[in-house]
């Protein structure tokens, strides 16, 4: 069923807002990586790991479930459809992924955030689990934008289910030749 065009416009602001917020908050999520990655100074490596676990919990989770959640109210809901263009299925395959692995990926920000609270931290005690939270934000950051460009650009390629479902509409069939 296709939603009428102010249910639609709702729709496509909801998602947009909240892709966008996802988007920001990833990009302010690499810069507290790189602050914990590169930092000298114990408390501001220890205030950054600190800000990650609930910065994703109340800031990235909720967008990433807002983000997917309204993605497939308008794949749903518009002529795009949910598996009719490669480059919805793409956006929905990133979204997913990276839902789940934001999902795993907070036990490791709740064990860095309680190495953080111990009186005997150090930023070098962390070794290369330093670095994690950067990688994972930044691959999080070049998804997000390849999801948007997706969105954007809009690749042309139906599916083998669209172009079945196509040839199979009535509408679109040619009419029989009469003698």
């Amino acid at each position: 069923m296709i939603m009428p065009p102010p249910v639609r416009r709702l729709a496509l602001t909801v998602h947009v807002t909240t892709s966008v917020g996802w988007l920001g908050a990833v990009s302010v999520f690499v810069v507290l990586g790189v602050v914990g990655m590169v930092s000298q100074d114990t408390d501001v490596v220890r205030a950054a790991y600190l800000i990650m676990e609930p910065t994703a919990w109340y800031a990235l989770v909720p967008l990433a479930f807002a983000s997917l959640a309204s993605g497939l109210v308008q794949s749903l809901g518009t002529t795009w459809g949910l598996v009719r263009h490669y480059w919805v299925i793409f956006k929905l395959v990133i979204n997913i992924g990276a839902v789940v692995v934001l999902l795993m990926y907070t036990q490791t920000l709740a064990g860095l955030a309680d190495a953080a609270t111990t009186p005997a931290f150090t930023p070098e005690a962390l070794g290369p689990q330093r670095a994690s939270p950067t990688i994972h934000a930044v691959v999080a950051l070049l998804l997000l934008v390849l999801a948007t460009i997706l969105a954007i650009y809009k690749p042309r390629g139906t599916t083998r289910f669209a172009r079945r479902r196509q040839r199979s509409t009535p509408a679109d069939r040619p009419e029989p030749v009469r003698s």
